[in-house]
């Protein structure tokens, strides 16, 4: 017996309300990423069903990678993983630190510099 290891579930909700099993999720050789892969990846990391280490190494992705796919879809939701959608997204962002840069905006001081 185990003691202080979780069971991984059989199965997570993906995307699109649907069974995720760890058969169901896109093949590790993918080479292009639609929005319903990246989605099921997701998926799998935030149910359980993977580990962020193992998704990253079983589809080759950097962990910040990853983190954009969680992140777009926290924002944005699933049209946000769109790669037209990232790029204007992206886009709007850097115009944004531009701008504040060029009107020498300091950065929001951190209200908790003991925690960290």
């Amino acid at each position: 017996m185990e003691i202080g290891r979780q069971r991984r579930p059989e199965r997570v909700i993906g995307p699109f309300g649907e069974a995720l099993s760890l058969k169901d999720l896109p093949k590790n050789n993918m080479t292009r990423w639609v929005i319903r892969r990246k989605a099921e990846v997701v998926a799998a990391v935030n149910g359980g069903l993977l580990t962020l280490e193992e998704a990253c190494d079983r589809y080759n992705l950097s962990l910040e990678e990853f983190i954009s796919w969680q992140d777009t879809i926290d924002k944005a939701g699933l049209p946000g993983l769109r790669i037209s959608y990232l790029t204007q997204y992206r886009t709007e962002d850097r115009a944004k630190q531009d701008a504040s840069e060029q009107t020498g905006a300091q950065p929001p001081k951190d209200p908790l510099p003991d925690l960290h």
